[in-house]
């Protein structure tokens, strides 16, 4: 169906560019799908439309389409196609006859500037006619509907340079992310009068959230589930609001930025899910974001702020100021992220300060690796998190660790850089492992054992202490050192610059072990020559900046108080993990190779990273000398056999 309906764009080739194509496409599949889906009841619509003589007739037209959606027009795809000459303003009729739901979706498309054009380029009727040739898009499921959509959006993502993960996410990926995050709740969802919300801030085209309300329903078909998301990209906002409409789902999906135009200010979530676009910097929205961080927690993002250059952690943020409070419901929450999250930024930077309020607060309950060359856009390694703040008392103060990245087959052909894919009978093993964590990681014996992995919250926290040497000196005059002090920007204007450097060229060649060695002979051979010499603080940084050369063997330097000086070059620094005494750690660590180190303790900080790749490195030893010695020689007799064929 998909590529039937791509088929359009040879009509479109010369009048239009490849990335216009979707212009047209996207927003003529919809009304086809809808005209589709209209057809059974369109005449009880227009009989009821005929008998009501009252103003407002929303409600009591959705009754009789048996759809919370409408069209009052005597025209359908047929009757468009049917006369070349009016057929535009029959297609206007058509558009402006939809009940206001709808109208308001087929507005991001920008439509009528589409009609105008493609009437100036003598394609409309042709293109309506196209369309009204296509059968059976009654017949297909608003899933199999969504699949039809994601592939033409991909289409046209590629087509014009742009991001395809920021438009969806693959359906295997889906339906994975969605059994951990409902896995563990099966017994609650199965009660009787569950009424379930579900938030995606980042959602496309809604594959997320309908995957969510399909597994939820496959469980208790009796739930109420209302879904809610919000996307700022117009056309993916419409044709997920379109598969809203025709689902009935009384929920809300709100067009515009997650960041800086909350549209779920005062609503708290069951269930959330996420993929947000990875790497996409947050420049435009930073006004807003940063003023939100001045009311703390009382906002959403009191945690920090990451890099300009990421917000993925912007969006973590907002689903935690989402969820239910854990004396009601309390919540769960899904997000995929890149390798970055996990350990981008030093101790106390904005991503760090992030990771340990999270970790403090007990809201991560794992992490599961995935195979790379998922996505349709990127061919990195990805990451499922999963939060919340209700953890079974087993994983209280725990996280689970998950290494899930040799599940996967090939792809028959790649999409992009999509050429893995996760089978179902992978993910059944996925989410059996995830939810038999720590029942796994317990047990040596178990298949799985070194796949899963229990930390507690405080492991992936650690001191950042700062090493320090002492800066030991020799001081010399050479032709580097006059050049030195020719060059220094701090003797640049002192009157007595030229005549001093002229005078210390004599002891070219001189060495000495102190400074007080140094002093005394440079000051008597000045003196001597009836020269002034640099007193000022400035000038004495540049002299004893050119003169000083670092050596091991030179003298240990010290300040006026008698503390040794720290040499800036041999400056180092440690990850000591947070529960580690600091000095036992320094005294075991550090002084057998540097005796002569010690801590700047002023400089300690306290940092959080979560080095998931670390814990689960197999080291693969090297091949033994002898066997790649072996092999050398079995193809060089084999090249010595083939170059004997050839030149016998």
């Amino acid at each position: 169906m998909a590529n039937d309906i791509w088929s359009v764009a040879d009509l479109l080739r010369g009048d239009y560019k490849r990335h216009e194509y979707g212009q047209v496409i996207l927003p003529f599949t919809l009304l086809r799908r809808l005209d589709a889906v209209m057809a059974p009841t369109r005449q009880a619509v227009w009989d009821r439309d005929a008998s009501l003589n009252i103003q407002n007739k929303t409600r009591l037209l959705e009754v009789a389409a048996k759809l919370p959606f409408y069209n009052t027009s005597k025209q359908d795809f047929s009757t468009i196609a049917g006369d070349p000459q009016t057929v535009a303003k029959n297609l206007r009729d058509y558009i402006n006859s939809f009940s206001s739901n709808v109208r308001r979706i087929l507005e991001r498309f920008d439509l009528d500037n589409e009609i105008t054009r493609l009437a100036g380029a003598k394609l409309l009727y042709e293109v309506v006619g196209r369309f009204a040739k296509m059968r059976d898009l009654d017949k297909l499921t608003n899933h199999d509907m969504g699949y039809v959509f994601e592939h033409l959006i991909r289409k046209f993502a590629e087509d014009s340079n742009e991001t395809a993960g920021e438009h969806f996410t693959p359906r295997e990926v889906i339906k994975l992310m969605v059994n951990l995050l409902i896995a563990p709740d099966v017994d609650t969802i199965v009660a009787e009068g569950q009424v379930i919300n579900v938030l995606d801030p980042a959602c496309g085209t809604g594959g997320m959230l309908t995957a969510t309300e399909d597994l939820i329903k496959s469980i208790n078909p009796n739930a109420e589930v209302f879904l809610f998301g919000q996307e700022i990209n117009a056309e993916s906002w419409a044709v997920c609001q379109s598969d809203m409409l025709m689902r009935n789902q009384r929920g809300h999906i709100h067009f515009g930025n997650s960041f800086s135009d909350d549209g779920h200010p005062d609503r708290k979530f069951d269930y959330m899910l996420a993929n947000p676009p990875f790497g996409v910097e947050w420049k435009k929205v930073k006004d807003a974001v940063e003023d939100e961080t001045k009311i703390g927690h009382a906002g959403r993002f009191g945690a920090g702020t990451p890099r300009i250059n990421d917000g993925s952690f912007l969006f973590l943020q907002h689903m935690i100021s989402k969820m239910e409070p854990v004396e009601g419901k309390g919540s769960r929450l899904a997000i995929v992220f890149n390798g970055s999250p996990l350990f981008t930024g030093a101790a106390e930077s904005g991503e760090s300060k992030i990771r340990q309020w999270i970790l403090e607060n007990d809201w991560l309950e794992g992490i599961v690796a995935l195979p790379d060359q998922l996505f349709y856009n990127t061919g990195i390694s990805t990451y499922f998190w999963i939060l919340t703040n209700r953890k079974a008392e087993r994983l209280r103060g725990k996280v689970i660790l998950l290494d899930a990245r040799d599940q996967w087959e090939r792809e028959r052909k790649s999409f992009g850089d999509k050429r893995k894919k996760i089978t179902d009978e992978q993910i059944k093993h996925i989410t059996e492992l995830y939810v038999d964590a720590l029942t796994v990681a317990e047990n040596p014996e178990h298949a799985n054992h070194s796949r899963v992995k229990i930390f507690n919250n405080r492991d992936f926290g650690y001191h950042r202490i700062t090493v320090e040497r002492p800066l030991k000196l020799r001081f010399e005059i050479t032709k580097d050192t006059v050049a030195a002090l020719e060059n220094a920007k701090t003797l640049a204007n002192w009157e007595g610059r030229e005549t001093f450097i002229q005078i210390l060229r004599e002891l070219d060649g001189s060495v000495w072990w102190t400074k007080q060695e140094a002093t005394d002979a440079m000051h008597a051979t000045v003196a001597g020559a009836g020269a002034l010499w640099p007193s000022a603080a400035s000038l004495q940084k540049g002299l004893w900046g050119a003169v000083s050369v670092s050596d091991p063997e030179g003298e240990v330097q010290k300040d006026k108080k008698g503390n040794v000086l720290p040499d800036p070059d041999l400056r180092d620094y440690e990850n000591v993990p947070l529960d580690e005494d600091i000095d036992a750690y320094f005294t075991r660590e550090i002084t057998p190779h540097v005796p002569d180190a010690w801590i700047d303790h002023d400089k300690t900080k306290i940092g959080y990273e979560i080095p998931l790749t670390r814990h689960f490195y197999v080291y693969t030893p090297s091949r033994p000398l002898t066997a790649i010695d072996a092999e050398l020689r079995d193809l060089e007799a084999q090249v010595q056999k083939l170059l004997g064929e050839v030149t016998g």
